[in-house]
């Protein structure tokens, strides 16, 4: 098809990459040195890479050019931001974390050590269909909560799965990724753990809408805990 696609004068180009950089779509690589139009179908067309070119190398032609391809941009974002660690974003891997009673630290029950059972633990990123949700007892926390208490690995996240999440600096509606789990798995209870303050009701209010909306009836409390770090008792 015939459209309109940018060139790049490789004359005028000196390799600053700020074009590149400019470039949401990833349609411009820097190449020896140069500037280079990786692939036709990557290019929108709209030239938010034009002003910022110190040396005016690029512009705009007519010509046969593959159509922009939106999901295949789309799908280039997602690896490139995989690619970079080795492994990917550690915080997309679920994993089970199996811990013994019987190991030194742990029998001593000690305060400090770790009760964490899954990762990833952000309400964001944890997979609706993990394995560990399989008769899980659920614990959705406000972020604050482990901070101010104390001893929350031994009241709260021993023997529960563990999930947490800020309504107030996420800005996202927890209730719909929350009725998925509850929807798709077996939870077995529910446990809320939020600071006192108002904007923590937001947790709340979304496993209240996803216990309504799952359409299971599941054991659930909330608790409380104060900004000086006790269980306010209600």
């Amino acid at each position: 098809m015939i459209r309109r696609i940018i060139e790049i004068d490789e004359e005028k180009c000196n390799g600053c990459g700020a074009c590149a950089t400019a470039c949401h779509e990833g349609a411009i690589g820097m190449i020896g040195g140069k500037a280079k139009l990786l692939r036709d179908d990557y290019c929108d067309g709209l030239g938010d890479c034009l002003p910022t070119c110190p040396t005016g190398a690029i512009s705009f032609v007519e010509r046969e050019a593959a159509a922009y391809d939106e999901e295949a941009v789309k799908q280039a974002q997602l690896k490139k931001q995989a690619d970079k660690l080795p492994c990917g974003c550690p915080g997309s891997q679920s994993r089970t974390i199996n811990r013994t009673e019987n190991s030194s630290a742990v029998s001593k029950n000690q305060p400090s050590v770790s009760r964490l059972s899954q990762w990833p633990v952000q309400i964001k990123l944890v997979p609706v269909n993990a394995p560990y949700f399989d008769n899980a007892n659920l614990l959705v926390a406000a972020d604050c909560t482990a901070y101010a208490y104390g001893n929350f690995h031994e009241k709260f996240i021993r023997n529960r799965i563990t999930l947490v999440g800020c309504p107030k600096l996420d800005e996202v509606d927890y209730s719909k990724k929350l009725t998925e789990i509850i929807a798709n798995n077996n939870i077995k209870s529910v446990t809320v753990v939020r600071m006192e303050v108002p904007c923590c009701g937001g947790i709340e209010n979304a496993v209240k809408r996803a216990l309504l909306n799952s359409g299971k009836f599941i054991p659930w409390q909330v608790v409380t805990i104060s900004t000086n770090g006790e269980i306010i008792e209600k």
